[in-house]
């Protein structure tokens, strides 16, 4: 069994003062959302073994945040910056899973990244799982909302689309709701 983790980044500001998308940082609402979403993890477990975090800027401080709030309760993943990750699609998503955890092979893994890819990505993967949470990620996979999934697989090279599990989508909002 694998467990997929796919989390995007928090919200952010409209514009890096240095005008390149990658270098847009997160707002005083994306850091409450980060670190309320490391909290989660921490609490509803199991965390992940190893993260692949998108090289923007906002991506990796969604990372840092999470990983402030979680750090306390949970073993340290191994963690990897990817270039690739920035902007990809979900064929790409697929290739980076099936390739990136060789040789660390975890068996839990969570991606940081961007929309729509993200997104795109998530419904792809959807084969089953649960109904409530299909409904809410159909819609969108918002700042800050963490979709898991998990796959009946011994390896990650084995990971395809519509044979995931959608075990649970969360986001800061849906917390807020409970």
């Amino acid at each position: 069994m694998r467990r997929l983790l796919l989390l995007r980044h928090a919200k952010t500001e409209t514009d890096a003062p240095s005008g390149r998308d990658q270098d847009r940082r997160l707002d005083d609402r994306g850091h409450k959302d980060a670190a309320r979403m490391g909290e989660w993890i921490a609490d509803h477990g199991p965390s992940p073994d190893m993260v692949l975090v998108s090289p923007a800027v906002r991506a990796k401080q969604t990372w840092d945040l999470a990983w402030e709030a979680m750090k306390a309760h949970v073993a340290a993943p191994l963690v990897e910056f990817l270039p690739e990750l920035y902007g990809a699609d979900p064929a790409h998503l697929l290739e980076t899973i099936r390739t990136a955890t060789i040789p660390a092979n975890p068996k839990r893994l969570m991606l940081v990244g961007h929309n729509p890819g993200m997104h795109e990505f998530a419904l792809m993967l959807t084969g089953s799982g649960d109904a409530a949470s299909s409904k809410a990620l159909a819609h969108n996979l918002p700042t800050a909302g963490l979709a898991i999934f998990d796959f009946d697989v011994k390896d990650w090279g084995d990971v395809a689309y519509r044979r995931g599990k959608l075990a649970l989508f969360v986001s800061p909002k849906l917390l807020k709701q409970a």
